[in-house]
């Protein structure tokens, strides 16, 4: 009998003790609930789809679904064949109109000229002999009294005479612009049409470079979307990236609590793969339009409230975190 009520004394007083603990313990966790707030949210991570500038058939690919890239790093290459064969008929094209330009610049060869000082003295000669001819002719068809040479013979031996004139005045004006050199203007004009060569010749060797698909940071390659022998054009991603800038984890607050945080204030992140370890964030975005609660949040209390977007960056040093991962954020309001 004594035992049992030993016995008694005993499971009294456990449950004494139990329920002193129960309630220290409930009043300590109500106290931590209300320094702090807890939030469900997903991992968003910042993403670029990659593709070519220009359109033609995908030569090479040199990344595969999940490697590691780096700024700057070639990821494609399209066939350039065409654009090669574009770039070597301009260059012809320069090294002809390099000369034309040099021909201008040096201007008339001596021996050129000495041709056109020839030509004057040729068409001198004759126009002496045609004055000779006519001026006979004249003598005779005036001493005569037009009984011996026609007035048609006459006028044929002036007009001949004139001709040889011009003809005279014609080499005089070509032998003064080869010595005068050529002008000024067709030097510039040569001079602009090489420049139209250059600048199309640049404008190709940039487009040369925009057929391979260069990373424009470091990231992971999340999805390849073509294959070699595809066309590509600027409409049609070949790659999407997720970049190694900071991720965020979206979260939805209710207005309740909307006024216990502020932007840069800490937050720890802990997501279900690392459950006793945390990631250190901040508040980087608070939205200033109230929404209805999107499906994502599963909770009873928020399914019909009107919340508040938040975004809380993290540094992801470890890149443990992916897109859409489900993730805890909570917030100390000590």
């Amino acid at each position: 009998m004594a035992k049992k009520k030993i016995a008694a004394v005993v499971i009294l007083l456990l449950l004494i003790g139990g329920g002193i603990f129960y309630f220290n313990n409930s009043a300590k966790v109500e106290a931590e609930k209300a320094n702090e707030i807890k939030l469900s949210g997903n991992v968003d991570v910042r993403e670029v789809n990659l593709a070519f500038r220009q359109s033609d058939r995908i030569s090479e690919i040199l990344a595969e679904e999940g490697d590691a890239v780096q700024a700057g790093q070639i990821l494609a290459r399209l066939d350039n064949r065409d654009l090669k064969l574009q770039m070597a008929k301009i260059k012809s094209q320069i090294q002809t109109q390099e000369v034309v330009l040099l021909k201008l610049k040096n201007g008339t060869r001596p021996e050129d000229i000495a041709q056109y000082a020839a030509k004057v003295e040729t068409a001198q000669s004759a126009a002496d002999t045609a004055e000779q001819h006519y001026l006979k002719i004249k003598q005779v068809y005036e001493s005569t009294d037009g009984g011996a040479i026609t007035l048609d013979e006459l006028e044929t031996a002036r007009l001949n005479f004139v001709g040889k004139n011009s003809a005279v005045e014609e080499a005089r004006q070509a032998y003064n612009l080869a010595v005068a050199g050529t002008r000024y203007e067709d030097i510039q004009e040569a001079e602009g049409q090489l420049q139209i060569l250059r600048d199309e010749l640049a404008r190709q060797e940039f487009l040369l470079t925009q057929y391979e698909l260069v990373s424009p940071t470091a990231g992971v390659i999340r999805s390849r979307l073509l294959e070699v022998g595809d066309m590509a054009s600027s409409a049609t991603p070949i790659f999407k990236i997720s970049l190694n800038d900071k991720k965020w984890v979206r979260a939805y607050i209710n207005e309740t609590d909307l006024g216990k945080i502020f932007e840069g204030q800490t937050a720890k992140i802990f997501i279900d793969s690392f459950p006793n370890e945390n990631l250190t964030g901040q508040i980087g975005y608070i939205s200033a339009t109230a929404e209805f609660t999107p499906k994502t949040v599963q909770t009873d209390e928020l399914r019909t409230a009107l919340v508040y977007e938040i975004r809380v960056y993290v540094n992801d040093e470890k890149n443990i975190l992916r897109m859409g991962m489900p993730a805890t954020v909570r917030i100390d309001l000590k």
